[in-house]
């Protein structure tokens, strides 16, 4: 069953108000990549800019992207490619995890925690050879390997944390594995599904990093200020997961599409992304206001599209243009935000809009030259959307106060 942000779907109705200009940020690879580090300034309950809120925020970017960055490696896998080139991306999102456990419980802490982490990867990737050999003994053998890791990672969080036990933590693991194990059985059966399915295994992610922040943040409330669990937070929470998603996503449909693949089935998830935004919009400012986001969203994921289809013809006319649509697209949407939200302005909006397109566009572009490095830039292109998530968070927050409290 998938849980992914609908505990939260009221504040994340105007998430999504935001989450279309989530589509940029400028500096958030640094927040993403070690949250806890990041978040000792924090300010009164209920700030997105809370360490507590930023805290969440940061696991959830990182922990949906190790779903994501494991996806796609062991898609990368099953098709027949080189799955070292995006494990090594998967592994920097290892050492980003590992180093936000370290800035909290110490260096040597963080050396453990990338140790087992790495281990659980190993596991996905014995299971990942296991199917790909059609070895099924393999397979049980990676499943039962699973198990114990995470009684083994439940008794490290328990040691280091007294607000968690060594069972609720292997607990809540159980999903994240089990739903990676199917994503993965799709993957291998060639089933269009594959894509619902990691997008699935992504979506039990955001819970997992609140349980391990709430846990966090009170047993540091000096370091961690402001509350995990309050509107602020999960809005902040909610826009870091969904942008990031977005990204992932729309850097699958491409990758399918440049490396000959039929990129309507991954675009379908992609879509149910769009789709989930716009009724988040319609259910905050009406059903006109996310009527118009979903036109306007599907809208600049098509000139991605176009972007892409000039890449794999090497029509530079056809990548020119795409490139002034979505510079067209931002005015547009900025003026979107802004009729929405005085606390934005049309031309912030576009200007925080430029990143998330320029890094996509890089990414494409390393894609379409099967340049090993598309993998990182796809990452770089995810790194841009947690301070963008902040920003939007921010201004809708103020907008709505007595929503959006602790």
């Amino acid at each position: 069953m998938r849980r992914k942000y609908l505990r939260f779907l009221a504040p994340l109705a105007l998430v999504a108000v935001v989450a279309t200009a989530c589509s940029n940020d400028t500096d958030s690879t640094a927040a993403s990549d070690n949250p806890a580090a990041s978040a000792g300034t924090g300010s009164e309950a209920g700030s997105t800019n809370g360490g507590a809120s930023t805290l969440r925020a940061g696991l959830t970017g990182l922990l949906e992207e190790h779903v994501y960055l494991a996806g796609i490696t062991t898609g990368t896998a099953l098709g027949g490619g080189d799955y070292k080139v995006p494990a090594a991306t998967l592994d920097a999102n290892s050492v980003a995890l590992s180093q936000a456990i370290g800035s909290v419980y110490g260096d040597a802490a963080g050396e453990q925690f990338l140790a087992l982490w790495r281990k659980h990867i190993g596991f996905f990737v014995d299971y990942t050879t296991g199917v790909a050999t059609n070895d099924k003994a393999k397979q049980a053998k990676a499943r039962a390997d699973l198990d114990g890791y995470r009684a083994d990672f439940g008794a490290f969080l328990a040691s280091a944390n007294p607000n968690l036990t060594k069972q609720a933590v292997a607990d809540e693991l159980k999903p994240h594995v089990e739903s990676l194990f199917a994503a993965i059985d799709a993957q291998g059966a060639k089933d269009p599904a594959a894509f619902d399915k990691l997008r699935e295994a992504a979506g039990h992610m955001p819970m997992t990093a609140n349980v391990l922040a709430g846990a966090i943040a009170k047993q540091f409330p000096d370091k961690f200020s402001g509350s995990t669990d309050g509107g602020a937070s999960t809005l902040r929470a909610g826009l870091t997961g969904l942008l990031s998603e977005h990204v992932y996503l729309a850097g699958i449909t491409t990758g399918t599409a440049l490396d000959g693949g039929d990129y309507k089935v991954p675009a379908a998830t992609l879509d149910a992304n769009s789709v989930a935004l716009s009724q988040a919009i319609g259910s905050v400012y009406g059903d006109a206001a996310g009527e118009q986001f979903l036109a306007l969203w599907r809208k600049h994921i098509g000139f991605f599209v176009d972007f892409t289809t000039g890449i794999a013809t090497n029509d530079q006319g056809m990548q020119d243009k795409a490139r002034a649509d979505l510079d067209g697209y931002r005015a547009d949407f900025g003026a979107f935000l802004a009729s929405a939200n005085p606390n934005l302005t049309k031309q912030a909006v576009a200007d925080e809009l430029k990143p998330h397109v320029e890094s996509l566009f890089t990414a494409i572009e390393a894609q379409g030259a099967k340049d090993p490095a598309a993998f990182d830039k796809l990452r770089e292109a995810a790194g841009h959307m947690p301070m963008t998530a902040n920003v939007l968070a921010g201004a809708i927050a103020t907008q709505f106060p007595d929503k959006f409290a602790a």
